[in-house]
């Protein structure tokens, strides 16, 4: 197989700034824009967004703020009431039930405060490396990388990695990017993902890349 050209990435990062920043639409990547400002509720809100749109996540947190904004107060609640407060989130009976394991196991085993490694975030019951590293960036300010699927799929057309995970396109992002693109490669690629660069549709004459990618249609 013929291997990809790298698409010239301090190009491609400074047209994906200015085009971000022009968008009306932008996905709710940095949950703090929404007032989710701290480490708890990062971190309740990203486990309430898998399989959920961003406008719906921002919803259901705010229900589930208003009445419990720390582990202490949403392991009081019960599932029910957990359930009640974040429908319609995707999957909310079984979110409710993972959101009073991990709010109780943080009170229990971290003292109230959420832990600041990806060792110790991956061991809490429905945290896994995507949520956890995207919270040690919005919430402690760490340099990882968060991986989905966008950022694993366009990673590979760009030329910057060839794997068949996220995972593993996590672990050689961090030898083939730049650490200073590590924070951010996350919500520039979301965006483009869930916009221009669909994975059923490139639209790449809307593309801010056009001229540049090296996987354009």
């Amino acid at each position: 197989m013929k291997k990809i050209p790298q698409i010239p990435i301090d190009q491609a990062f400074a047209a994906l700034r200015i085009w971000v920043k022009g968008l009306d639409y932008a996905p709710v990547i940095d949950l703090m824009a929404a007032g989710h400002d701290s480490p708890w509720k990062l971190l309740a809100s990203t486990m309430l967004s898998a399989r959920t749109k961003d406008a719906v996540t921002t919803k259901a947190s705010r229900s589930l703020f208003a009445k419990a904004d720390t582990p202490e107060k949403t392991a009081e609640l019960s599932v029910e009431e957990l359930a009640e407060l974040i429908y319609p989130v995707g999957f909310y009976r079984t979110k409710a039930e993972n959101l009073k394991k991990l709010a109780a196991d943080i009170v229990d085993r971290f003292g109230g405060e959420v832990p600041q490694t990806l060792e110790e975030l991956t061991t809490l019951p429905g945290v896994g490396v995507k949520t956890a590293s995207l919270v040690l960036i919005k919430a402690f300010d760490r340099y990882e990388i968060c991986v989905d699927t966008h950022v694993h799929r366009i990673s590979n057309m760009w030329g910057l990695v060839e794997t068949k995970t996220p995972e593993e396109t996590r672990v050689e992002l961090k030898k083939t990017l730049p650490k200073k693109y590590w924070k951010e490669i996350n919500q520039e690629l979301v965006t483009l993902g869930q916009t221009v660069c669909r994975p059923t549709k490139h639209e790449c004459e809307r593309c801010p890349l056009k001229k540049i990618c090296p996987g354009k249609s």
